[in-house]
């Protein structure tokens, strides 16, 4: 099986720039654990805008839930940074 060249290099450029990305992103912010918490909270929210409306209002109140978590999450970064 031959691999593009091309393409294959690409891909590891982008692994690696990925990577490198990554990497910088950890170190650059001393609270990893909160800014990965609030990732995942807005990946939540966004799941949940998508998903069908037939959940008979659970759907919403999960959306309120996350919103109101995000806002702690955020409030908490904040108070972090100047501690």
């Amino acid at each position: 099986m031959k691999i593009k060249t091309k393409s294959a290099g690409l891909t590891v450029a982008a692994l690696m720039l990925g990577a490198a990305i990554g990497g910088c992103a950890v170190a650059a912010y001393p609270q990893p654990h909160m800014f990965a918490a609030r990732h995942a909270l807005l990946s939540a929210r966004y799941q949940l805008s998508i998903a069908a409306h037939n959940k008979g209002g659970h759907r919403i109140a999960a959306l309120n839930a996350v919103n109101a978590a995000l806002v702690q999450v955020n409030q908490g970064i904040h108070v972090g940074a100047y501690r």
